[in-house]
Formats: structure tokens, C-alpha cells, sequence
């Protein structure tokens, strides 16, 4: 209760908005550090020691020096798929409706056309 009392505004703007995101992003270092199968034992420990020492600065350089892993390109790749097959199915839904329009006579065989020329 005490602590409610004595943060103000900013004191919960920082605590939210800023601290804990930077925690979580700091915690997801460590985690990424420990799960590469690529780093040797000595080279973990050295990360781990500059992100605890210099938490900002070794979260920013550990991530820029960070190589990309083959399981990496392969999330990549997968979420590709995913969305083409998401637009995909989405193209085909909006065809059935506009031939569905078509049928009824909303629309126009040229409207229907230009719609579908659009689409694809």
C-alpha cells in the first residue's frame, strides 16, 4: 500500500513502459544465450557476463553480432508459407463473393472483371 502512495504517474510509466519490457527483453537474452547450440561453453559465459555487466549495451551488441541459424532461415521460410497460403485462401474468399455478387446481379460482368483482375 505504502508503495502505491509514493509512485506517482511517472513512477508507474517507467515501471511499466519502460522497466519491465527491458527485463523481459534482458531475460529473453540470457535464454537465447544458453539455448545456441553454436557457442562453446566459454563463449556463453563470456556473453552472459557482458549482458549482466553492461545489461543495455550487451543485449544491443549481442543481438546485432547474433549469426543467423539454419533453424532461424527455417522459422522464416515456414512463416512465408503460412502467410502466402493465408492470402491465399483469402483471395479465394473474396472471388466466391464476388461471383456470388455477380450471380445476383450486384455487380456487372465488367465490374466483376476488374474486381477479379485486382485480386489477382
Amino acid at each position: 500500500m505504502l508503495l502505491a502512495q509514493t509512485m506517482g504517474f511517472w513512477g508507474w510509466f517507467f515501471l511499466f513502459l519502460i522497466f519491465i519490457p527491458m527485463m523481459m527483453l534482458w531475460i529473453y537474452t540470457l535464454v537465447d544465450i544458453f539455448n545456441r547450440v553454436d557457442l562453446s561453453g566459454w563463449v556463453k559465459a563470456l556473453w552472459v557476463i557482458f549482458v549482466l555487466i553492461l545489461p543495455l549495451f550487451g543485449m544491443l551488441i549481442y543481438f546485432i553480432a547474433r549469426p543467423i541459424l539454419p533453424q532461424d532461415i527455417q522459422a522464416r521460410e515456414q512463416y512465408e508459407k503460412s502467410m502466402e497460403a493465408t492470402h491465399a485462401a483469402d483471395v479465394t474468399d473474396r472471388l466466391t463473393k464476388l461471383s456470388e455478387l455477380r450471380d445476383k446481379g450486384v455487380i456487372s460482368e465488367e465490374e466483376f472483371q476488374a474486381q477479379k483482375s485486382k485480386l489477382l
